[in-house]
């Protein structure tokens, strides 16, 4: 296979205004649409339905990011990340014009589905730029950038959403993103031209990308809408649990055999990377669970308008700024990475147990949140370092896959199933029946603070499994990566646990 260039070659030939401005707005609008319509969740409510379906609006951008994060991986791997990206994000402007439009709750649902395939591929082509164009040694510097324009993007949205709801209408939500993609598209093919890639020719997986849909569209079916949509012990639970767990055993089988299979399986098999993506889905679905419900507990239990929700949340927001900014100064610094996320998750799963023990107050509720924050924000810069060195260049486009596939099925697995029990047990407070709607209007905030209660602790005990995971990932040599720059070059110098 032939060599790649020198990154330090592809970063002069872009420029750092390029290349910065290029990689960073795709990533800010895929992160941002995660989170930007949860301080507007119950204005959607009211005018498109009832409070129970509204998950999905956040699960179904999740879902189909996280089936097309491995796709855009090896077709950036196959046609040049640059390229594709040019794909990914006119799908994008597609889904948001069609979220713009939308005129009923499926139909919102939907749109955010076709927002979601572009999506994953503006993060995974984004992150995999990264790793092509950028020397070893300046890698921690833009992973830095990449947390902090995540973090702020992903925690970010909600406090734009609140505004933006509390002042006009929920659409501009979305139609704003047109002129954004247009801006990034421009920038995007201001980037070097790529060549052709040993891997064009290398053979497709379509059923593997059939199976792997089927297996995670049943399981997030089944964790978001069993025991308030239908019960947990029917048929219909039954049959989504049932199909679910046979598609997985079919997909794992299938991808073993097949000669380029479409799950990146080759860089999860190194030896350290899935501790480190266990620890990813823990920050991602304790991240995104409480940028999703939080808004709604204060709305409802609080009181808090949207645009107070979202304002609630800088707190959260603030701390994911200075726990990746330390964390990427830490790194570059001592020159090892993978230090502080099991210290950063443990002290979220802490500030967790105190959201669920202690009386809600704004104080209480932010000095958490803070703490969640800063925890949350030394996870991602790490991962996406140590995932880079330990597949080596040649595979760059499959560890960001990787790393994308991870964060977005984290993402969508909290959001789903923390939802799911927060739903299902105010449905069970409110005296509904399975399949009954959930609305606002009758809903007790006495009530609701006890449910989330219970949901928070559940949260926390989550987060802690994701830091014993982050414990056992290992540690990089930054220094022994800026040496020799190729897929042996990323040994881990000490594994927590081993």
């Amino acid at each position: 296979m032939p060599s790649s260039p020198q990154p330090d070659s592809g970063a002069r030939t872009a420029g750092f205004g390029a290349l910065f401005s290029a990689v960073m707005l795709p990533m800010f609008m895929a992160a941002v649409d995660q989170t930007l319509l949860a301080s507007a969740t119950p204005r959607i409510a009211s005018d498109l339905g009832g409070l129970s379906d509204t998950s999905w609006i956040a699960v179904g951008y999740l879902l189909s990011a996280t089936i097309a994060a491995p796709l855009y991986g090896r077709m950036g791997d196959r046609y040049g990340r640059r390229n594709v990206l040019l794909v990914a994000l006119a799908v994008f402007a597609a889904g948001s014009l069609a979220c713009g439009l939308a005129s009923t709750m499926y139909g919102l649902i939907g749109a955010r589905v076709l927002q979601g395939l572009g999506g994953g591929g503006l993060m995974v082509l984004s992150q995999s730029l990264i790793g092509e164009l950028v020397a070893p040694s300046e890698r921690p510097r833009y992973q830095g950038y990449f947390a902090a324009v995540f973090t702020v993007s992903s925690v970010g949205g909600p406090v734009v959403g609140g505004f933006v709801v509390n002042h006009g209408d929920w659409r501009w939500l979305f139609l704003a993103n047109l002129p954004l993609a247009a801006l990034a598209a421009w920038r995007v093919a201001s980037l070097p031209r790529p060549g052709r890639s040993a891997m064009r020719d290398a053979p497709y997986d379509p059923a593997g990308v059939v199976m792997f849909a089927l297996c995670a569209v049943c399981a997030m079916l089944w964790l978001s809408l069993a025991g308030h949509r239908f019960p947990l012990f029917s048929p219909t639970s039954a049959a989504l649990a049932v199909t679910a767990v046979l598609a997985g055993v079919l997909l794992a089988a299938q991808q073993r055999r097949h000669p380029f299979p479409f799950l990146p399986l080759d860089v999860l098999r190194i030896p350290g990377v899935g501790w480190v993506c266990l620890s990813i889905i823990g920050f991602s679905g304790t991240m995104f669970a409480l940028v999703f419900l939080l808004p709604i507990y204060l709305q409802v239990a609080q009181n808090a308008s949207a645009a107070g929700a979202g304002l609630q949340l800088l707190p959260l927001t603030i701390g994911m700024v200075v726990g990746s900014t330390f964390n990427a100064r830490f790194s570059a610094k001592t020159q090892r990475s993978g230090v502080l996320p099991p210290w950063g998750l443990g002290m979220a799963s802490l500030a967790l147990g105190a959201l669920a023990l202690l009386p809600p107050s704004p104080l209480s509720i932010g000095i958490a949140s803070a703490a969640c924050g800063i925890g949350f924000g030394t996870v991602m810069p790490s991962a996406q370092i140590a995932t880079q060195m330990l597949a080596g260049r040649e595979r760059l486009g499959a560890a960001a896959a990787l790393m994308s596939l991870t964060r977005s099925t984290g993402a969508a697995l909290g959001t789903a199933a923390f939802g799911g029990l927060a739903f299902a047990l105010l449905n069970v407070q409110a005296g509904g029946g399975a399949g009954a709607g959930l609305r606002l209007e009758g809903l007790s905030p006495e009530r609701v603070t006890q449910a989330f209660h219970l949901v928070f602790a559940a949260l926390a005990v989550y987060a802690a499994a994701g830091a014993f995971a982050a414990a056992r990932a290992p540690r990089m040599d930054l220094v022994q990566r800026a040496r020799a720059d190729g897929p042996a070059a990323g040994r881990p110098v000490s594994d927590a646990g081993s």
